[in-house]
């Protein structure tokens, strides 16, 4: 996909409006470029578990969306993106102010794409890294990716 600066962050910006349970997260991208995206979410009670930590449900969610969208800015035009598997390690408990995330293309196939996606905590102004993924998705026409 070949797109100015602009156009690929009009997309990005796309990727995640139509997703609604990411914004619902509160979910939103910070920078992009070709085969990657940076995400942010700030961190509020409602995105905690049991322990008071960020839920792997979140951090999972934010490394499987930022993936995908990073991966659709590979592929041709008239096709999209689902993912088919992620593999999430959590590295350590999240307790923090704000989640970061950037996903890279690692292969962008006809097919198939492989994107990681690392997720840091932002806590006082240090960043670590909390959890990785590895997310492959499909490359599908896009009529074979809307509901029926």
């Amino acid at each position: 996909m070949s797109m100015n600066q602009q156009q690929l962050e009009a997309f990005v910006q796309s990727g995640f409006a139509q997703a609604a349970f990411c914004g619902d997260l509160g979910i939103r991208p910070t920078a992009c470029g070709p085969g990657w995206v940076e995400t942010e979410l700030a961190i509020l009670p409602r995105h905690s578990q049991q322990n008071g930590f960020v839920h792997a449900g979140v951090q999972s969610t934010i490394a499987d969306h930022t993936a995908g969208v990073a991966a659709a800015t590979t592929v041709a035009e008239g096709f999209s993106v689902l993912s088919v598997e992620f593999k999430v390690n959590l590295l350590r408990p999240a307790l923090c102010d704000i989640l970061l995330c950037r996903a890279e293309v690692l292969k962008a196939g006809k097919h198939i794409c492989v994107v990681e996606a690392e997720v840091f905590a932002l806590k006082d102004g240090a960043k670590r890294l909390f959890s990785k993924a590895t997310v492959t998705v499909a490359v599908m026409p896009i009529a074979d990716t809307q509901p029926r």
